[in-house]
């Protein structure tokens, strides 16, 4: 044991120091208070790379430090893939940024885009290039009222549609990026070097992270809304729910092909039912496969009949490809029976709804009470776009991803409504014989030009 003596003298020092941290307080509330600077992280270049990719690196670790600093924690940092790797652009590519050539005579193309990606990940490119996702341009100018009538303008598909479905990138003749068309990463852009997408959608640059993509917060940037909720849907969804209670402590990381239910997560999202490797069914990178049902049309078909952009897939297949998914968790009991209620809620929708609306709208067209100029200028065209576009969207996947609330409060019941809306508008028309009123609609400016790489259809 300590004696008294030495105690004592602890005390005393103690009480010594404190007294002298004390006096030094007084001394420094005369002086303004400045905090220290913030220690910066350097970006020490010690891997085997090119002088030029060492002059990238150093040089943006200084104009755009965010970009170099998730880039350095990425797999592609660690595998010594540098910015030129991605970036550097040929001789004769449409898209040289020609400020960064008159900067360093280094060409380089602000755009990496799936041929790029290619190089290093040619089956996900191959894969994704047959998806929807790359196509969804082309799908939306084959049928969307909003684009071949002309019916929002310029702004608003920049900064609506195009954000998520894609623009056509442009150059302008001083060699600078259309700012109508660029900076853009939707889904199915359009780029110089004629590849479609943009894979920085879901794995967003610089880190490319594999863990992003896999949570639903990555689909929920685009699927979300009144017409296509799904990222609501899922959050609503027993899965969302163990997900947000327990999804921080799931292994995000795993490699590709590996990530496995029960081992590194307990319920799926998007990318685990659509994507990942589960249960013997392979990774893939096309989001059109796995489904058996065309949901999102205005009257439900299968993917193969889909007219703007018809599967090569065969249904039954891809249904069975789903329920193995299902399987890796649920009973063939439960799976069996959640997929045959859906394909009832797909006939409830198809028959009781959406035939019968149709029918009545067809019948005002023959009888010109409809005007057939253009679509969306009337009240009832309108109603019966939001019929099957926003509603009867809202049932099926509330359906087909188990959110009570959005298959019959967001989606069947207010069908009901919708359909009441409709029929009594029809019931005055064919009563009246008055045509409906041709409204104004603002904005209606936009061109009518299909891009033209679609010109040879």
């Amino acid at each position: 044991m300590l004696s008294t003596k030495y105690i004592a003298i602890a005390c005393c020092s103690i009480v010594a120091v404190a007294a002298v941290v004390g006096f030094a307080a007084d001394d420094e509330e005369e002086k303004t208070y400045a905090p220290p600077d913030p220690k910066l992280k350097s970006f020490r270049i010690e891997r085997d790379v090119s002088e030029d990719a060492r002059e990238c690196i150093t040089c943006h670790a200084d104009e755009s430090r965010g970009i170099v600093a998730d880039w350095a924690e990425s797999r592609h940092a660690h595998a010594n893939i540098t910015c030129l790797d991605c970036h550097q652009a040929g001789a004769a590519d449409e898209d040289i940024s020609q400020s960064h050539f008159e900067h360093d005579k280094t060409a380089i193309s602000p755009i990496v885009s799936p041929k790029d990606c290619s190089r290093c990940h040619p089956a996900e490119a191959a894969e994704y290039s047959k998806s929807k996702h790359a196509n969804t341009l082309e799908i939306i100018w084959k049928f969307d009222p909003w684009l071949n009538a002309g019916m929002n303008n310029s702004i608003e598909r920049s900064t609506g549609c195009e954000h998520c479905h894609g623009s056509v990138v442009k150059m302008q003749k001083d060699g600078t990026f259309d700012p109508e068309t660029w900076p853009n990463v939707g889904v199915g852009r359009v780029n110089p070097d004629g590849s479609k997408g943009s894979c920085s959608s879901c794995h967003t640059r610089h880190l490319f992270s594999v863990s992003e993509s896999r949570k639903p917060e990555a689909c929920g940037q685009c699927h979300l809304g009144p017409d296509h909720p799904q990222i609501e849907i899922y959050e609503e969804s027993k899965h969302g729910a163990i997900y947000h209670a327990q999804g921080d402590e799931w292994n995000w990381d795993s490699a590709p092909g590996t990530w496995t239910p029960g081992v590194d997560y307990r319920a799926p999202t998007c990318s685990t039912c659509h994507m990942s490797g589960v249960n013997g069914v392979a990774t893939t990178h096309d989001v059109t496969e796995r489904l058996a049902w065309e949901s999102q049309a205005p009257l439900t078909i299968r993917p193969s009949e889909f007219k703007p952009f018809p599967s090569k897939t065969n249904w039954k297949t891809e249904r069975e490809k789903m329920k193995n998914v299902c399987l890796a968790c649920h009973s063939q009991t439960w799976t069996d029976g959640h997929f045959d209620r859906y394909d009832k809620a797909i006939e409830n929708y198809n028959e009781v709804y959406y035939k019968p609306a149709k029918k009545m709208i067809d019948q005002l067209y023959a009888k010109k009470l409809l005007d057939d100029e253009k679509p969306l200028d009337q009240e009832l065209e309108f109603d019966m776009y939001e019929f099957w576009h926003h509603e009867g969207r809202r049932a099926r996947f509330g359906a087909a991803m188990m959110a009570p609330d959005y298959a019959w409060w967001h989606g069947f019941y207010e069908l009901k409504q919708r359909y009441m809306e409709i029929e009594r508008q029809y019931d005055h028309l064919m009563k009246t014989g008055e045509p409906a009123k041709v409204h104004e609609v603002p904005g209606a400016t936009g061109s009518t030009e299909k891009p033209a790489f679609m010109r040879e259809d």
